[in-house]
């Protein structure tokens, strides 16, 4: 990929083995140079420096740590677990603003603890009875107290796709997009589905096209709330398209010229290009060579 991809690239090691270690666990939590995530909901609190602000332990919140891992120094670093009184709105956009404030390792730290404070506030009680779950595993599984089922954070896997035909890319847009924003296509993977299947069957109803190639490029968690998108590319076997209206508002097919200008932000190019945080971009990043 010509660059590195949004939310890609923590610096912690996650520390798997502390999450098995109760006691491990608690001298973690006990080290007094432990550092915690400050965040508003899920939104992160910007520190002084515009970065993530990392706060001493406070003694007075009983909230549940959970672990995001350590540094090569043994510093652990942790998030809380959220209040139960607590509104989380996972899909609010109003941190996007701010992602531009962090580095690259920032921005992939907090994109881990955003999605698990978020998996959180979703799973207080136990999907196959309905009773009150409790954390183990240092904050990476909810245990039932009454059927004792585990429950582990889980990611949605989406396909999100550049189809090619005769030297041109497919971009569509949606109708809530600023006005002449246009993307690669996407969709959720279905149960009992392959990848590939799923990028062929989301093309043909979104588009109304077929593909008779597909090819893995590159993948990117999306934080809102608990995304892996997955981009692929994909060979159309034609060029007509039958939109999907309640899908997609607009599509067309660009040549590289075209991809390059809106790329590039030429006043004049066929579309407004995805931002570079968006795995969308790098994808026509790396199309347009």
């Amino acid at each position: 990929m010509p660059g590195p991809l949004g939310f890609t690239g923590a610096w912690l090691d996650r520390a798997d083995q502390l999450r098995a270690d109760p006691e491990a666990f608690a001298a973690a939590a006990a080290d007094p140079r432990a550092r915690c995530l400050a965040l508003d909901g899920v939104d992160f609190v910007p520190g002084d420096g515009g970065g993530l602000r990392w706060e001493p332990l406070d003694p007075d919140d009983d909230r549940a740590l959970l672990l995001l891992g350590r540094d090569e120094r043994d510093i652990p670093y942790f998030a809380r677990e959220p209040h139960p009184a607590e509104r989380i709105d996972a899909r609010s956009r109003t941190v996007m603003r701010l992602l531009p404030l962090l580095s690259e390792q920032e921005l992939a730290l907090y994109g881990g603890a955003r999605s698990l404070v978020d998996w959180h506030a979703r799973h207080r009680f136990c999907a196959s009875c309905g009773a009150p779950t409790e954390l183990f595993r240092a904050g990476w599984g909810r245990r039932c107290g009454a059927c004792r089922a585990e429950h582990f954070p889980r990611v949605d896997p989406v396909a999100i796709m550049l189809a090619e035909y005769e030297g041109r890319v497919l971009v569509g847009r949606q109708r809530q997009f600023p006005p002449g924003f246009f993307s690669a296509l996407a969709g959720f993977v279905e149960p009992g589905e392959s990848l590939e299947e799923a990028v062929a069957r989301e093309l043909f109803e979104e588009a109304g096209i077929r593909v008779s190639e597909v090819s893995y490029v590159a993948s990117q968690p999306w934080p809102f709330p608990s995304s892996l998108m997955i981009g692929c590319r994909a060979m159309a076997t034609g060029a007509e398209l039958t939109l999907d209206e309640t899908e997609i508002e607009a599509a067309m097919w660009v040549d590289r010229a075209g991809v390059r200008a809106a790329l590039a932000g030429d006043m004049d190019a066929p579309f407004v290009a995805p931002p570079p945080l968006a795995i969308a971009r790098h994808l026509l990043e790396d199309w347009a060579g």
